[in-house]
């Protein structure tokens, strides 16, 4: 029994964890200030189902290159025009709101006929 080798026994450190005997440092060590912390965060890689599921039905990896160089600008792209058409539609709304309000202001008696004949006409239909 003498023989056999000296097997490392499992301890619990005073924080909870666990450790076997010959990993523990041979003398304990004093406190020596702030301890430098190093951490490195990664970003979480990009989801490629999209890919890969284009790829297993055949297409080849041009097009899924494209396909994910060009859908993000296709966004943008479409993003950016929306803007611009609701931009000039809010511009005409105002334009008419302005045409309308001169007109209604500015029509003397020549206008207001010209308004009771089309409203005569809508009602007699």
């Amino acid at each position: 029994m003498e023989s056999l080798p000296d097997v490392p026994r499992v301890v619990q450190l005073p924080d909870g964890t666990f450790t076997y005997t010959d990993h523990l440092p041979a003398a304990p060590q004093q406190f020596s200030g702030p301890q430098v912390v190093h951490q490195h965060v990664h970003q979480a890689p990009p989801d490629r189902t999209v890919q890969r599921i284009a790829l297993g039905f055949g297409v080849g990896a041009g097009a899924v290159a494209a396909g994910v160089y060009f859908g993000p600008l296709l966004v943008g792209v479409l993003t950016a025009m929306a803007a611009n058409l609701a931009l000039l539609a809010l511009i005409a709304a105002v334009c008419a709101w302005g045409v309308v309000t001169v007109v209604r202001s500015v029509g003397g008696e020549d206008g207001k006929r010209a308004a009771e004949t089309v409203r005569r006409a809508r009602g007699s239909r």
